[in-house]
């Protein structure tokens, strides 16, 4: 089965486009969303093409083929808003014999760590920064933000096929790949 990753999408119909047009080009079967969906936020700027209702409009096309999982910004209108579940605090994936934990980052990350075992992993998105670390015996993966990348990184989403984890830009540049 073949993913596409994403989170931090916040509202922005111009980002999510570009990040479904990828999802179509890339034939994946599924979209799984780390969270924070419509809303930009009280701490971020508005994000170019800001246009919530656009994004809910665009996500509800796919419903079938979305996992999803409550960020910061989401609140209860905008499960109203959502064909498909979005208020869950994570979701539970096996890769390749190991556990991915999918959650948006600011219940559980690397600061407060889901109960795992040696060699599952955390997906998480939440800190707008792509990253692949290990931190004691877990890995910790980020595909990014969609529409308000910080820290110099470029908007960007993951993918997963069998049990390699590949980040990409939105133009298709590949930044690093991994292996489950």
């Amino acid at each position: 089965m073949k993913w596409l990753i994403a989170s931090d999408i916040h509202g922005s119909a111009l980002y999510c486009g570009k990040l479904l047009s990828a999802f179509d080009a890339g034939g994946f079967d599924r979209l799984l969303l780390l969270g924070d969906l419509l809303y930009h936020g009280p701490r971020n700027d508005l994000p170019d093409g800001y246009a919530p209702k656009e994004v809910a409009a665009l996500l509800n096309e796919r419903k079938n083929s979305i996992l999803a999982v409550r960020g910061n910004c989401e609140a209860e209108v905008d499960q109203m808003m959502l064909s498909f579940p979005v208020m869950a605090d994570y979701a539970l994936l096996p890769v390749g014999g190991r556990l991915c934990f999918a959650t948006h980052g600011h219940l559980f990350g690397p600061q407060n760590p889901p109960p795992l075992q040696e060699g599952d992993m955390v997906l998480f998105g939440h800190i707008h920064v792509p990253k692949w670390e290990t931190q004691g015996p877990i890995r910790y993966l980020n595909p990014g933000s969609v529409s308000i990348p910080k820290e110099g990184s470029k908007r960007g989403y993951m993918t997963l096929e069998d049990t390699v984890f590949t980040w990409k830009t939105l133009e298709g540049e590949v930044i690093h790949e991994w292996e489950a």
